[in-house]
C-alpha cells in the first residue's frame, strides 16, 4: 500500500472518531449530530454566516436537510430566528439561552481527540497543522470542500514559496500556526457566485 493510501486510511479512521463523538453526544442529549453541530457552528460565526442556506453549503447537505434540522432546534427551543429588517421570510438563526447552556455542555465532544495531541511535540504539531491548512485549501480548490475560510483563500492573505505567509488585513506576518482554518474576517479573493 502506497504512502497516501494509508494517510487517508487514516484519515478516514479519524473521521469515524468524530463521528462516534458526536453520536456519543447525540444520545446523551436527544438530537441528531448535525444538529450538534449546527448549534456549534451559530455559537462560533457572525450571524450572516447562520442561515439556512450558507448552512447546507458549510456541512456540504442539502438545503431540505439542514432546514429539518433547524426546524426541529427551533421546536426544542434551542435556536432562535433573527429576521432580516428588509425582507421577513428571511431570516437567521441564533442561540437562545437554553441553546447557549447545552452548547456548554456539548462544546467538549473532542475532548478525547485533544487530550492525546497535548501529548505531541509542538514542532510535529506545526507539521500537521501545516499539512492539514494546505490539504483543506487544495479540497477546497477542486471543489470537495464547499466552504472555505482560510487564510489560503482569503483576499488579504500573501504567501510565497518559501514559506512566508503574510495577512495584509492585520499588516503582520504569519507564522504557519496562526494560519487561520475558519477565520472571522475572511472575504474570499474569488466572488462567490
Amino acid at each position: 500500500m502506497e504512502l497516501q493510501s494509508k494517510i487517508v486510511a487514516g484519515l478516514e479512521r479519524i473521521s469515524e472518531v468524530f463521528k462516534s463523538l458526536l453520536w456519543e453526544k447525540a444520545k446523551v442529549y436527544g438530537i441528531s449530530p448535525i444538529q450538534i453541530q449546527i448549534l456549534l457552528f451559530v455559537s462560533n460565526h457572525s450571524s450572516n454566516l447562520c442561515n439556512v442556506s450558507y448552512l447546507a453549503k458549510e456541512f456540504n447537505l442539502t438545503k431540505p436537510t439542514i432546514s429539518d434540522a433547524v426546524r426541529v432546534l427551533l421546536k426544542k427551543g434551542l435556536l432562535e430566528k433573527d429576521f432580516s429588517p428588509s425582507d421577513n421570510r428571511r431570516y437567521n438563526v441564533q442561540l437562545s439561552s437554553g441553546g447557549v447552556q447545552l452548547v456548554g455542555e456539548l462544546s467538549d465532544y473532542a475532548s478525547p481527540v485533544l487530550q492525546i495531541l497535548e501529548h505531541i511535540d509542538e514542532e510535529e504539531m506545526k507539521q500537521i497543522y501545516g499539512t492539514l491548512s494546505r490539504l483543506i485549501y487544495q479540497l477546497n480548490q477542486k471543489g470537495i470542500i464547499q466552504v472555505q475560510r482560510s487564510c489560503f483563500g482569503c483576499r488579504y492573505y500573501k504567501g510565497d514559496k518559501k514559506g512566508t505567509h503574510f495577512c495584509s488585513l492585520l499588516d503582520k506576518k504569519l507564522a504557519g500556526p496562526e494560519i487561520r482554518l475558519d477565520c472571522p474576517e475572511f472575504e474570499s479573493k474569488h466572488v462567490e457566485s
